[in-house]
């Protein structure tokens, strides 16, 4: 595409250099330059891209989009918001693909990833082409990309709604975080539905309030659209459960589809029974009532998938068929997903993050636990630090053995975050072992028959962040070794 046409996207800018060179990519990343590459000058939260302008010109950018002055020699096209351009522009470059999909897009603080996992499987049963965006990966047929964000940045988007359709998908399902909604990386996707999960406290440290948070998370709803075309339908499917729905439902002009266990919904769970090995419970539809018995173990999971359920029914999928591919999912790689090494005693890894992910997970352990529960919890640093001390605090309240640890400190320094996580605990009893792979240790030394251990916190994360580097770690792994090593002894 000629740098001319990739412009007939903007209605508001300038050119500073003659010329109308072939562009052959977007890139935001001036490491990655090649010869025809459009080159963003991107304003990020700790690097300014227009540092590397030059940078890119000697790599071979054959034109660059800036907001501020820049000194090269290749074409400029100066805009008011070169992210906001950025959008534009990949949109168009990439062949607008977002409205050529049934996109669905999650958002909340906890679930996005199941959710997201769910409505794939859900749907490729059914027989639509379904892609995936989200915290492990862009996944579409037998391809696997990682990515580095939950939402990745907006021109990756397009790119990879393009592949996924040249190759044959007709929806995908994207997992959007408040991070993203906030920074505009879904601008331009046309997304037919938004489903939120739940709302409780998480990224404070970018957003400042809960008040904040919500709104962040409400663009998800109200950019749905405001018009109502034939053959077209815009949809939000809510959590009816959680106080936030309210708020977008007055914040969207889509049909609203609600979910929930507790109260009146379209998609409602009742006489909800959990053992340590499933979940049964009965789906209400509209009068209708369909038994469901799921190898998914919690509450949550219900939430989750009640909220898949009624994604997928737009998609025009029978009842019948959601529940029968529901029954047949294992589990989602990092999410309750139990690690079997041949011990008398239950390990789970869980991605519970969260005060309100942890709670749930330790409340579902709860309703199958015969014995002690032990549970082990860490914080990140570079993040969110009033979470620190409450999700100390659960681990204490709600398990018999709690072990505070180290999790992705990142720059700060482990022994202070713990200092913050042990304000919320003072006087109670417990274990502090800053070295995770330790904690793990100590943990599966500790469990005894029947006892059932949480570690908490990373679920499918294959690393520790230690500074600004990351270091192969995996909960699963280090589980598994230390009870290999207890079986030896």
């Amino acid at each position: 595409m000629k740098l001319a046409d990739c412009l007939e996207a903007l209605v508001d800018f300038q050119q500073v250099g003659e010329g109308n060179p072939d562009i052959s990519e977007i890139i935001i990343d001036s490491r990655k330059v090649k010869p025809g590459s459009l080159f963003f000058c991107i304003k990020g939260h700790h690097v300014d891209g227009h540092r590397f302008a030059a940078q890119a010109e000697a790599c071979g950018a054959a034109a660059l989009v800036a907001q501020d002055k820049v000194d090269v020699s290749i074409p400029v096209i100066y805009v008011g918001d070169t992210h906001r351009a950025l959008a534009m522009i990949s949109d168009h470059f990439y062949g607008h693909p977002s409205q050529a999909l049934h996109l669905i897009g999650v958002t909340g603080t906890n679930g996005k990833t199941t959710i997201t996992y769910l409505v794939q499987s859900i749907q490729e049963a059914a027989g639509i082409n379904t892609g995936l965006i989200g915290t492990m990966g862009m996944r579409y047929k037998d391809e696997r990309i990682p990515v580095q964000n939950t939402t990745p940045e907006v021109h990756l988007i397009h790119k990879n709604l393009a592949e996924m359709k040249a190759q044959g998908a007709t929806s995908v399902v994207m997992e959007t975080s408040s991070n993203a909604l906030y920074d505009g990386r879904v601008h331009g996707c046309d997304i037919n539905v938004g489903i939120f999960t739940n709302l409780t406290e998480d990224h404070l440290d970018l957003h400042g309030t809960m008040k904040d948070y919500m709104y962040a998370k409400s663009l998800l709803f109200s950019q749905l659209g405001n018009s109502y075309r034939s053959g077209q339908i815009k949809a939000a499917v809510l959590n009816n459960d959680d106080p936030a729905s309210e708020v977008y439902k007055h914040m969207t002009a889509a049909h609203v589809i609600t979910y929930g266990i507790n109260s009146l919904a379209d998609y409602r769970a009742t006489a909800i029974k959990i053992t340590p090995t499933g979940t049964t419970f009965r789906l209400e539809i509209k009068g209708k009532s369909y038994p469901v018995a799921m190898k998914l173990i919690g509450k949550f999971s219900v939430y989750n998938v009640l909220a898949a359920l009624a994604a997928c029914s737009l998609s025009g999928i029978k009842v019948e068929d959601m529940i029968h591919t529901v029954e047949q999912i294992n589990g989602v790689a990092g999410r309750f997903e139990p690690v079997v090494a041949g011990q008398d005693f239950t390990v789970i890894v869980d991605y519970s993050h969260t005060p309100d992910s942890l709670e749930n997970a330790l409340s579902t352990i709860k309703e199958f636990a015969k014995k002690r529960i032990i549970a082990l919890v860490g914080c990140g640093g570079d993040r969110e630090r009033g979470k620190r001390p409450i999700m100390a605090k659960i681990a204490v309240d709600e398990s018999d053995l709690a072990i505070l640890t180290s999790d992705n400190p990142r720059t700060e320094d482990p022994e202070e975050i713990l200092a913050e996580m042990e304000a919320g605990v003072t006087g109670r009893s417990y274990v502090k072992i800053t070295d995770r792979r330790e904690a793990i240790r100590y943990a599966m030394e500790h469990a005894e028959r029947g006892d059932i251990v949480l570690i908490a916190g990373k679920g499918h994360e294959d690393y520790q962040i230690i500074g600004s580097t990351k270091h192969h770690f995996d909960d699963r792994e280090e589980a598994r070794t230390a009870i290999v090593a207890r079986i030896n002894k």
